[in-house]
């Protein structure tokens, strides 16, 4: 293990290295960031550390003198596409990465060039605040386990509500209005989050169709901590995604793509 990749983002910290010819990950809270920081300082002696993401200047100064840090948009990028070749996926000619971390950042990869093209402030931690608005929770395990057992259209007005009892000239699953019935019914707390997490779906999906046709892609790869463990999500987009006709694609590991991106950029 001669260099270690580090993304400090703005909810985890993500970790990948390689030994022995195989590539290793981890993830911690970034409110732990100093405590996690110190351990690693300890145990990255006589190793290359490469580090990205929003803390990586505040890593480097405290923890780590002789560390390089790597542009974010490049580390994700790259090490997006070296996950995806190391899985053995297709890499598209042109790409659309969508990257759903704390917040959402659009990325447009064609052959060796990459640039990002938008971003949104609707991501993880829009999950994590309002879903401690929401259901009185702060966990990110425990909100995607409540919103498993939660029903949407409890709270979202439907196209086929609309129309009712008439057919819907569109697709009748879709929303019509987010969290338009909350006044005509008593929605669980489960509801709430699941109706946020297809807001949240939703959104994204619009806003990366409009980002494809401006730039002429139909490819869309999907990546970022929001996604972990997140059935709820990634079932969301990925219909969403083949409504609107693009190609979904989910990268495993793809969270550690900025750590992966880092550490190869060495």
């Amino acid at each position: 293990m001669k260099t270690i990749g580090i993304d400090a983002g703005g909810s985890l910290i993500k970790v990948a290295f390689e030994e022995q010819g195989c590539f290793h990950f981890k993830k911690y809270p970034i409110s732990k960031v100093d405590e996690i920081a110190e351990w690693l300082a300890l145990i990255v002696q006589n190793r290359s550390v490469r580090l990205t993401g929003g803390k990586a200047e505040y890593l480097r100064k405290n923890y780590f003198p002789n560390g390089k840090v790597v542009p974010e948009f490049d580390a994700a990028c790259e090490g997006a596409v070296f996950l995806m070749k190391k899985t053995r996926m297709n890499v598209p000619k042109k790409l659309l990465l969508v990257n759903i971390g704390t917040g959402t950042s659009w990325y447009i990869i064609e052959g060796s060039h990459h640039k990002r093209v938008l971003g949104s402030g609707i991501g993880g931690g829009t999950f994590l605040g309002l879903g401690s608005l929401l259901a009185g929770k702060d966990d990110y395990s425990q909100l995607v386990s409540l919103a498993k057992e939660g029903e949407r259209a409890n709270i979202d007005l439907l196209v086929k509500d609309l129309y009712y009892p008439e057919v819907p000239p569109i697709e009748g699953e879709l929303t019509a209005s987010n969290f338009a019935k909350v006044k005509q019914t008593k929605p669980s707390a489960a509801d709430t989050i699941a109706a946020l997490i297809n807001m949240m779906s939703e959104t994204i999906i619009l806003l990366s169709k409009q980002t494809a046709e401006i730039h002429q892609v139909t490819d869309i790869l999907f990546i970022g901590s929001t996604l972990i463990e997140n059935p709820l999500l990634q079932e969301g987009l990925r219909s969403f995604a083949m409504l609107v006709g693009l190609n979904p694609m989910f990268l495993l590991n793809g969270e550690y793509s900025g750590a992966v991106g880092a550490l190869i950029l060495s």
